[in-house]
């Protein structure tokens, strides 16, 4: 009797063992899908960290330099007063020219008294310098454009287009 005894004490041992070390190997090594979790990464699931993660601040958008602004609006201010390539290339370059110095004043952060100098100062130059470089009547519709926008003067140009083309008589 005491032979079955220490044969079934031994048996009992070694499926104690057993099951102790085959819970330690799969607590140790995960679920036994592709060795290390069933989804191929590296653990148990959803790693998180135990230190916060600071938000960023979003970077704050450059402020677009003069030929940028220039360039931008250059393919709508052609459209509008029906530019040829020289004259738009004037107007680029005498635009680009101001806009860089009108950038420059803010920078400076005048009073508003002396800032509004300076702008009328800027824009006489300008209009100085668009005069002696544009045709008048180009120059006359760019300062009705300044006056208007762009969309009002390329509507208006739009609705003399069709007026034009219901008075044409059909043949």
């Amino acid at each position: 009797m005491k032979k079955i005894i220490q044969c079934s004490s031994l048996k009992v041992l070694v499926l104690l063992l057993i099951l102790l070390g085959s819970s330690e190997i799969y607590a140790q090594y995960g679920y036994g899908n592709n060795g290390y979790g069933s989804r191929g990464g590296y653990g148990y699931g959803r790693q998180r960290s135990s230190i916060p993660q600071a938000q960023t601040p979003a970077e704050e958008p450059k402020p677009k330099t003069a030929e940028e602004l220039v360039d931008g609006e250059m393919p709508r201010i052609t459209e509008a007063l029906g530019l040829n390539a020289f004259e738009q290339a004037v107007l680029s370059s005498v635009l680009k020219k101001y806009v860089q110095e009108r950038i420059e004043a803010q920078i400076l952060k005048l009073p508003p008294e002396k800032m509004a100098e300076v702008y009328e100062n800027i824009t006489k130059r300008q209009d100085e310098e668009l005069k002696a470089g544009l045709p008048l009547e180009k120059y006359e519709a760019f300062v009705a454009l300044q006056k208007d926008g762009v969309s009002k003067t390329i509507k208006k140009k739009n609705k003399k287009k069709k007026k034009e083309k219901r008075k044409k008589p059909k043949n």
